[in-house]
């Protein structure tokens, strides 16, 4: 495993995406230990995507477009159902200033299905890893799924910092209405538009 792998890594991980919001979202409506569930969650559901890409079945994905297709329309059913609940101010993205439970289980799951029914984060393994795998290696396999899981791993972490940060946040902005308000307003059309650039994907040629 090398160190540009690990930058890139790392440089890819930043970038603001479906699970980056998620966490974001949970940190400022529920705080540090809810932000820490949800990233997990999201983690855990690049793990099945990962295999899949490892065992080759992302392939067949990436070859069938009725199956492609399936899956995006449902992912991104899913994401405007999110933004719904987040411009209701329900469900595990509720953003309140009171410090309600959430269950850990519903926290984990809505991560998990933002991953699983995206089927875009597959497609960007077939593309992304096999880079950082030397050609002709004899146990190819073994560190493609390694490469994975360190990049699995990394998303924790990373998901983790986001997460605490806007627990940060939290503290100096849920007791002002006007700015827990316009907060929500804008993750509803973050997900809106992350449901929206899903909808208009198409399978890499």
């Amino acid at each position: 495993m090398n160190a540009e792998f690990l930058l890139t890594a790392f440089v890819v991980v930043l970038l603001p995406g479906t699970g980056v919001l998620y966490t974001l979202a949970v940190g400022l409506g529920l705080g540090a230990r809810a932000a820490t569930v949800a990233a997990l969650g999201c983690t855990l559901g690049m793990i099945p995507q990962l295999l899949l890409t490892t065992f080759g079945l992302s392939a067949i994905l990436q070859a069938s477009a009725a199956s492609f297709q399936v899956i995006k329309l449902t992912g991104t059913a899913y994401l405007l159902f999110i933004a719904w609940q987040v411009f209701r101010g329900s469900g595990a993205l509720a953003l309140d200033s009171v410090s309600s439970p959430r269950s850990t289980p519903k926290l984990v799951a809505t991560g998990l299905w933002l991953n699983l029914l995206n089927p875009k984060l597959g497609l960007f393994f077939l593309a992304f890893l096999p880079q950082f795998v030397p050609a002709g290696s004899d146990d190819a396999r073994a560190l493609f799924l390694l490469l994975g899981l360190v990049f699995a791993l990394m998303t924790f972490i990373v998901f983790i910092g986001y997460g605490l940060l806007a627990s940060w946040v939290r503290d100096y902005v849920i007791g002002r209405p006007e700015v827990m308000r316009l907060i929500r307003w804008s993750f509803t059309v973050a997900f809106v538009v992350l449901a929206l650039r899903l909808a208009l994907e198409t399978i890499p040629a």
